[in-house]
């Protein structure tokens, strides 16, 4: 069977490249694939850890809160995701499904320091360059 794992992970849009597909209607992609633009954690195998339904899930940039919410406020849970992708895509060892993201979100700039975790889960720190 497959190995299930849990890991955290940063979701860093090109907010400049986005506003530019949206106002000529065209698809995002470009803003939300470039290069290092999802830095993770290493995965937590679930037989670690189990499958964690709560849990503080934050982010400081430069030492100060900027997220703050708990994987229980999660509108779908971790099966229930894996259920609806799978109608939708072929799942395989390796993906990476990233969930939604706690209220907060803002520019970072080169140099700034990000350091998020979910509890029980990991943590990790980006510098931006």
């Amino acid at each position: 069977g497959h190995v299930y794992g849990y890991a955290v992970g940063l979701d860093m849009p090109r907010r400049d490249l986005q506003e530019r597909a949206k106002e000529m209607r065209r698809p995002w992609d470009a803003a939300k694939a470039f290069d290092h633009s999802a830095p993770c954690s290493r995965i937590v195998p679930a037989s670690r850890i189990g499958h964690p339904d709560r849990g503080s899930i934050w982010l400081d940039v430069n030492g100060k809160r900027t997220q703050s919410s708990d994987i229980s406020t999660l509108i779908w849970n971790v099966p229930e995701i894996i259920a609806e992708l799978s109608t939708l895509f072929e799942l395989a060892p390796g993906d990476l499904i990233f969930t939604g993201t706690p209220a907060g979100v803002g520019p970072v700039q080169r140099g700034d320091t990000l350091h998020g975790g979910v509890e029980g889960v990991a943590e990790l720190t980006v510098r931006v360059v």
